[in-house]
């Protein structure tokens, strides 16, 4: 039985490119590199990046994508420094939170979020997406 989220690994095409994005602009842990990979972290996020040549560079056509939490207070300020290193954007949001959407060096989606599931739900609740229904429900 899963008893919670192990790890990410993300297939990236030059390794210190990536590690100064993750490290340097998101301000993720530094926690040990190789030749081939590194290791970073924040508080229940293990990340991996793995060196693969095959990696494309374009962002895939679908809306999956890795959110991260920052806090409200904080959100403006890191959207300021994510835009002066010209991060690219890659969609505007359209949900509860604020959500800058933005791609790393090897066309990752990524998303900065405030708020959490709960939050969500309690805006789901009071309007709901077509055919929504709760777990367990009230």
């Amino acid at each position: 039985m899963l008893s919670g989220f192990n790890h990410l690994t993300l297939a990236v095409t030059d390794v210190p490119r990536s590690v100064s994005f993750y490290h340097e602009l998101l301000h993720l842990q530094l926690d040990a590199t190789w030749d081939n990979g590194a290791y970073l972290s924040l508080p229940g996020l293990w990340l991996c990046l793995s060196l693969d040549p095959l990696r494309p560079s374009v962002p895939a056509a679908d809306y999956t994508h890795y959110a991260f939490n920052v806090e409200a207070a904080l959100f403006a300020a890191l959207v300021e420094r994510l835009r002066a290193a010209g991060v690219q954007e890659w969609r505007d949001n359209r949900s509860e939170g604020a959500s800058f959407y933005f791609l790393d060096p090897d066309g990752h989606k990524l998303e900065a979020h405030v708020g959490d599931l709960a939050s969500r739900l309690q805006a789901c609740r009071a309007k709901p997406y077509a055919g929504m229904k709760f777990y367990p429900p009230r």
